[in-house]
């Protein structure tokens, strides 16, 4: 995916910028095809993985700050890298001075004149709204720009709040959203990309999320909890997860069911939330659910298919 968003960001902090992007890989890969990383004269961000190759790829991205536009390389891990890997990778550096502009949400680029199988591609995107996988077609690159297609909302700003967070917004594809009761609950410097919401009665705010979210509720208060469940509930949601003992959920549930809801719907709530194995530090607790929520979708597949 092609993250238009923080190329702008990288570009407005940092000057020219380049992109170095897995475009295509036979046999083992550090990282899948579309993997990418942003490189400045001084730093970078993302990752294509693979240690040695990750070196080498930033080194020469760097050395192309100068003035190449864009290269395309492939290379042999083992013997190139000294490293123990079968696979060969290829490499796609651009650099960039501003952000490019998007064709029905796909970025293609190449040499010479456009492909026909490209031109069907973009042609596809822009009738049916359909997203191509990232790679390479007749030489050229495709790949779909970069959007959120799962909401996570996140009630709370405490140490487990703060530490869901942290884990949560480098993740591709997810849109965190971030509730509390007043503006300095959250920290200083929120991560790029979170979206946060100072409110006074946060139960309020449940009312409008998006049907389609998925939410995680750690606030301070368990009145607090409680009252977002009843809300959520009555909204409707994705997912819920509740952060607690059993023992807290044991109250939870008759008092969730005084409310007018039937078991089947409060059963929808997941709490306990996260692996108790790893213990209660928050950010031991913040791997433990954020690993829950990444296998939610296969789990849901396993379930459809059974």
């Amino acid at each position: 995916m092609f993250d238009l968003a923080a190329l702008g960001q990288a570009i407005k902090a940092h000057g020219p910028v380049a992109r170095v992007v897995i475009a295509a890989h036979d046999g083992s890969s550090p990282r899948e095809v579309g993997a990418s990383m942003l490189v400045w004269e001084s730093g970078q961000s993302g990752t294509v993985g693979g240690g040695a190759l990750e070196f080498e790829a930033a080194a020469k991205a760097r050395a192309m700050l100068a003035g190449a536009e864009r290269a395309v390389d492939r290379v042999a891990l083992g013997p190139a890298l000294g490293q123990c890997c079968g696979g060969a990778v290829t490499l796609w550096t651009e650099v960039y001075e501003s952000v490019p502009e998007a064709e029905a949400g796909v970025i293609a680029r190449g040499p010479g004149e456009m492909p026909l199988a490209v031109k069907r591609v973009l042609a596809a995107a822009r009738a049916q709204g359909l997203r191509p996988a990232p790679g390479l077609v007749q030489g050229w690159l495709v790949e779909p720009v970069a959007e959120a297609d799962r909401q996570v909302w996140v009630w709370g700003a405490g140490h487990v709040g703060r530490a869901l967070v942290a884990v949560l917004a480098p993740l591709p594809g997810i849109a965190v959203t971030w509730v509390d009761v007043a503006a300095e609950r959250f920290p200083d410097v929120v991560p790029e990309g979170v979206t946060i919401v100072p409110a006074n009665d946060p139960a309020l705010v449940a009312d409008h999320a998006p049907e389609g979210a998925e939410h995680l509720i750690l606030t301070y208060s368990h009145a607090l909890d409680l009252e977002l469940c009843h809300r959520l509930l009555n909204r409707g949601f994705k997912a819920c997860g509740l952060i607690g003992s059993a023992t807290k959920w044991a109250r939870f549930r008759p008092r969730l069911g005084a409310l007018g809801h039937d078991a089947a719907a409060i059963g929808r709530i997941r709490c306990p939330i996260g692996d108790p194995a790893l213990g209660k530090h928050p950010q031991a607790i913040a791997v433990g659910v954020v690993a829950e929520l990444l296998k939610a979708p296969q789990v849901a597949a396993r379930e459809m298919r059974a």
